[in-house]
């Protein structure tokens, strides 16, 4: 038994989004010194040739990262790296401060292994972020910065709400990932449509003299053909891959009590869904346009599933909740084993192995 099994029994009997502040209180006292950080690193990073992964332009360590949403202000970026996760994206990052939906607005379905989420953006600004990596620095491993609007911006607002974060935040980043796929913002237009979607690039396109990889993030409920659609407009404009997928507002087969709560769910019952989008992708685009693979990501299976698929990277959130500290380590072993067992020299060498 770990320790983390023991812990977060009490954990769990706070409210859902205080243990994660709390969670996020000891890893940014753990991060505050460098012995500190030493010792985490010692215990719980794992590395092997195998698990590099060369992609935009910078190589990640293992294919294991942190999804957007854990850690929005960059507060803990340092210690998420000392776990052993290959990379971290922060946010979703806005450009002013937003307190967002109102609480309870985290909830678990611990039968399901499952989480739902309103939060709907809130963070402190793209100012104190970028205030923080200024001044903790960014982390040894690649960092993704995920960003988003106001929620009362209308249609053509959003769009310099997106050029302000990506001119104030690209710097520090690896890579930059859209998003116009949350379901716990106000729909105060469509913010998938192609004109919007075109409107949006364009402006981004023209902001990225660096040339900062530049991805967008899509949910799992759009039909295919619509996903497709999202698919032609980004590689029209040279943008640089996916995430799938955001939560789902689906509710189908869950039996925890917090299964009515609105909100996006996210965790083991998206496992399916967000894989068979990602190979769906892969499959359209003969595999040439990169994806971040994300959801119901909780062991070296589900990881090694997305990445046959067609991930070249995935993320979690949900599973490093219920699985503690040790999950990047425990999945990346995995993975190990299982690209071994399979004849695979590498996880580049495993990308797209199970597409027809």
């Amino acid at each position: 038994m770990t320790l983390y099994s023991r812990v977060r029994p009490l954990a769990f009997k706070l409210p859902a989004e205080t243990a994660h502040e709390l969670g996020k209180r000891t890893l940014r006292t753990v991060q505050s010194t460098w012995p500190t950080r030493r010792a985490l690193s010692y215990a719980y990073q794992y590395e092997d040739p195998a698990l590099k992964v060369d992609l935009f332009d910078t190589t990640f360590p293992n294919p294991v990262g942190v999804a957007a949403g854990f850690d929005k202000n960059a507060e803990v970026t340092h210690a998420l790296a000392a776990l052993g996760f290959g990379f971290v994206e922060i946010g979703t990052v806005t450009p002013y401060a937003q307190t967002g939906n109102d609480r309870p607005r985290l909830f678990r379905l611990r039968e399901d292994r499952a989480m739902v989420n309103r939060m709907g953006f809130n963070g402190q600004g793209m100012e104190v972020v970028k205030s923080r990596l200024e001044a903790d620095g960014t982390p040894e491993i690649p960092l993704g910065v995920n960003i988003g609007k106001m929620n009362s911006s209308s249609e053509r607002e959003a769009i310099e709400d997106y050029r302000r974060v990506f001119d104030r935040l690209s710097p520090f980043a690896d890579y930059v990932v859209v998003n116009v796929s949350c379901p716990n913002t106000p729909e105060e237009f469509d913010e998938g449509s192609p004109d919007h979607l075109r409107a949006i690039f364009e402006t981004l396109e023209a902001e990225n003299d660096a040339d900062v990889p530049l991805l967008v993030k899509i949910g799992p409920d759009s039909p295919t053909d619509s996903v497709f659609d999202l698919v032609d407009i980004v590689q029209e404009f040279g943008l640089d891959g996916i995430v799938a997928t955001n939560t789902t507002t689906s509710r189908d087969g869950l039996v925890s009590a917090n299964k009515q709560e609105w909100g996006g769910l996210s965790g083991k019952p998206l496992e399916r869904r967000s894989t068979a989008m990602i190979r769906s992708i892969a499959e359209y685009t003969d595999g040439e346009l990169p994806i971040i693979g994300v959801g119901g990501v909780d062991s070296a299976a589900s990881a090694y599933a997305k990445i046959r698929a067609g991930a070249s990277l995935v993320q979690l959130y949900t599973g490093f909740v219920y699985q503690g500290p040790s999950t990047a380590k425990q999945i990346n072993q995995g993975l190990v084993e299982l690209l071994e067992r399979d004849g695979f020299s590498s996880v580049e060498d495993a990308v797209g192995a199970g597409l027809e």
